[in-house]
């Protein structure tokens, strides 16, 4: 079908990662431009180089580096290698220097040797940096979380940068971290070795994204993404997002309609707590509404007896249906307490009976206000005393 054939074209660009990011190569002035014209400037001139890659997460420093190194692997397919670290795994200079001999022998069909000891690692790694240099042969070390790498004595980093000085060696040192002061991170001795050259990366502008306006110009849709963007604007949240959209086309139609987005949109927001209230009984609801509404009123500190006296204030102005005994009340308010919908405000007072103890809720008043428009059973009086902007 052809609505099946245009579920999967979207999908499969959504997932290609070449596609998805072919916008940073749009200019000869982005970062994927300035990364790669100074890795390639090393291999051919068998220089070395250092240069930190600095953004918050999600704003595509990874992205780039992938294609750039990509790309150039192939235009020269023998002279790169490329040694991944990562400061979550490696950041102790031991395990680092470690793993750095192993990627190492891997690359160059070498026999690794577990037991060697740091120092071994440490010279293995600087001569095999001087073979690779005769060689000419260009070592790119990648360093993911480079933050975390400045942690303890920085012997790995001091290592690298200063095996950089040597003329045999040919290589090229990235550092990828969310931390724009990386570089005030580093010692003096690793400083003074360092290129100071920094690339920043800036998440896409609100003005871009919203580009797709100008084709979904709906204004319910205006909404769903500026909502998404104001929770988190990264590239990677809005190819999930779009990614689910597109799980949820009709496929009768085959066309991609506004629910299908309003679909998404609920997906990508966490619930758990408006999930939760799907299946709370219509008391629970009362309870959760009184203490809301005791909230609003400035209560700082109540109780279940408090919760009580509002929940008999709302029953005498509306004369609704819903009259419960005291004891049934107290067992709904403890279930809530077991459900974490709502908790004791500290731990004072255990000794206390359980309706003079302080407490508060655990959910806020927007996701309540959702909460009971999703539960089918919730009484009408509920959704209009709730039914007023401030809590939409």
């Amino acid at each position: 079908m052809a609505a099946e054939k245009s579920l999967a074209l979207f999908r499969s660009r959504l997932c290609d990662t070449r596609f998805v990011h072919s916008a940073f190569k749009s200019s000869p002035e982005s970062n994927y431009s300035k990364l790669k014209f100074l890795i390639s400037t090393s291999i051919s001139e068998g220089c070395n180089n250092s240069v930190l890659l600095l953004g918050p997460r999600g704003s595509g420093k990874a992205a780039v580096v992938d294609l750039v190194l990509e790309d150039l692997k192939m235009e020269h397919p023998d002279a790169i290698s490329v040694i991944r670290l990562n400061g979550l795994l490696h950041s102790d200079d031991n395990s680092a220097l470690k793993e750095i001999a192993r990627q190492l022998c891997l690359e160059n069909q070498l026999l690794f040797s577990k037991m060697a000891s740091s120092d071994d690692n440490s010279q293995f790694m600087i001569d095999m940096l001087r073979e690779c240099g005769l060689a000419h042969k260009g070592v790119i070390f990648v360093l993911d979380e480079f933050d975390l790498f400045t942690q303890g004595k920085q012997r790995l980093l001091y290592s690298l940068l200063d095996a950089l000085q040597t003329l045999t060696s040919q290589a090229v040192v990235i550092g990828v971290s969310c931390r724009l002061d990386a570089d005030q991170l580093l010692e003096k001795r690793v400083r003074s070795r360092f290129s100071h050259r920094k690339i920043l990366f800036i998440p896409p502008p609100a003005e871009d994204i919203q580009r797709l306006q100008n084709i979904f110009s709906d204004k319910k849709f205006k909404e769903i993404l500026n909502s998404l963007l104001d929770v988190d604007g990264t590239i990677s949240n809005l190819l999930r997002f779009l990614f689910r959209a597109v799980s949820c086309i009709d496929m009768d139609s085959g066309f991609l309609s506004l629910e299908n987005f309003k679909s998404a949109h609920l997906c990508t927001q966490r619930q758990p707590k408006i999930d939760a209230l799907q299946g709370a009984s219509i008391l629970e609801l009362y309870i959760l509404v009184c203490m809301e509404r005791l909230e609003f009123k400035e209560k700082n500190s109540y109780n279940f007896t408090s919760i009580m006296k509002e929940y008999k204030a709302i029953h005498d102005a509306y004369k609704t249906s819903d009259n419960y005994a005291n004891m049934v009340c107290l067992r709904a308010f403890e279930h809530l307490l077991d459900r974490e919908l709502i908790s004791f405000t500290d731990s004072k007072g255990w000794n206390q009976p359980i309706e003079f103890r302080p407490v508060k809720l655990l959910i806020s008043a927007h996701e309540l206000y959702h909460g009971l428009k999703s539960n089918s059973a919730c009484p009408a009086i509920l959704q209009k005393l709730f039914d007023h902007e401030s809590y939409k």
